[in-house]
């Protein structure tokens, strides 16, 4: 086993409202954990710093945050630095890279969004031969144009990789080595790309990682009786049947919470509704696991990428940028807070489009969806719940929350 992670259950917010500020709860639900299948390594290039500017990849892709980011744990890395750390930087993690940092008032306002969300600023252009034009902005913070549109991302885990059919929530990188590259370039602003002997010891490295929520507190061991925790996660062979197989023994336990998770991996499974208007979706009846079917992963076994409207206008707050993009052909137009998987195939019909990510060490790394705009595995089974009208009650989402949060 590797180290544990304590995770914090964070206070629910109106994902419709989608509220700025996500605020940690005192409540613990359990503790997550990762198998190092070749062993923890910290002198692994992965731990070092490759650029210029004091990160390595751990900075952003943190053990104890799932191998993510999450606010409360970068609200204490700024505390305790007063917003120096090496993930505090302009070149990605502040609203733009004008944004001023040079005083600690300064800093609270520049890192604002990677405080509250734990988004990090990607800069992409439109891709050249794209059947649309972004023919508008409108950006809070006067920097994104129509060479460099400013998007506010989560971090995806750098865990689990062995089931990811596609990387990056928009799918632009076709390999972990080129990933491993442009971070480098990037995010850690190198002033050449890294070597093959650096790269190929990071992409070994992620590829060994299995990390999965290890302890319920109210459940206890995750893998007592059922197939939860890293462990089993390691193991786990890429075959039928489709979604979650862990906790159907405890369906009868005499400990509530156990039956919890049980019932609500059976409501994840099989609670049927219809889904509709999911572009990159057929219309069809289907179950939590239509999407996420890759069996006790949650990932989708092909690359599939959905837009639920995450990114629609509707949803948009003041404090990220709001794209206006015109299809050239006929001059259909959307508004978007991010066009997703357009700015990667040029595509106005692949706008808001995201990855279906993995699921599993889910507790670790709030907030969700790819802008960090739900707070709480609550505000996601709400979303979901009205989107496609599945009619969960309190009872149902509660145990389906507790399913998620035993991932």
């Amino acid at each position: 086993m590797g180290m544990l992670g304590m995770v914090l259950v964070v206070g629910c917010t109106d994902p419709e409202h989608d509220a700025d500020v996500v605020e940690p709860d005192a409540a613990v639900v359990g503790t997550g954990d990762t198998v190092f299948t070749t062993g923890q390594d910290p002198t692994n290039p992965f731990f070092q710093v490759l650029g210029t500017n004091d990160r390595t990849c751990a900075s952003c892709h943190d053990v104890a945050s799932g191998w993510s980011v999450t606010p409360a744990a970068l609200q204490a890395r700024f505390d305790a630095s007063s917003g120096l750390d090496p993930v505090f930087r302009t070149v990605d993690g502040a609203t733009s890279p004008a944004a001023d940092d040079t005083s600690l008032a300064a800093r609270r306002t520049a890192y604002a969004l990677l405080l509250s969300r734990g988004v990090f600023r990607i800069g992409l252009p439109v891709p050249d031969g794209a059947d649309f034009a972004v023919s508008a902005i409108d950006d809070p913070y006067g920097y994104a144009s129509v060479d460099e549109l400013s998007l506010y991302r989560r971090p995806l885990p750098s865990t689990n990789l062995r089931f990811a059919r596609t990387l990056m929530w928009d799918g632009r990188e076709p390999t972990l080595a080129s990933q491993a590259t442009d971070a480098t370039l990037g995010h850690a602003q190198a002033m050449r790309a890294p070597a093959e002997a650096i790269v190929g010891p990071i992409v070994a490295f992620e590829s060994s990682l299995y990390t999965a929520q290890a302890v319920d507190a109210e459940a206890g061991d995750l893998a007592d009786g059922a197939t939860g925790g890293p462990a089993a996660l390691a193991t786990q062979p890429a075959t039928v049947p489709r979604g979650f197989t862990l906790y159907g023994t405890w369906a009868t336990s005499d400990n509530a919470r156990r039956r919890a998770i049980a019932h609500g991996e059976q409501l994840f499974n099989g609670r049927r509704f219809q889904i509709r208007g999911a572009i990159g979706l057929p219309d069809q009846e289907g179950t939590c696991a239509t999407c996420h079917d890759a069996p006790n992963v949650g990932a989708h076994t092909t690359p599939l990428f959905v837009n639920l409207g995450i990114a629609d206008a509707a949803r948009r707050q003041p404090t990220v940028p709001l794209y206006t993009v015109t299809q050239l052909a006929d001059g259909r137009t959307t508004r978007t807070t991010d066009p997703g998987l357009a700015l990667t195939t040029g595509k106005f019909a692949d706008v808001g489009r995201f990855k279906v990510p993995t699921l599993r060490g889910l507790a670790m790394r709030p907030p969700y969806f790819h802008d960090g705009s739900a707070a709480a595995l609550d505000d996601v089974v709400r979303l979901y719940d009205r989107r496609f009208g599945i009619r969960l009650s309190p009872p149902d989402q509660r145990d389906l929350v507790a399913f998620l949060q035993a991932l």
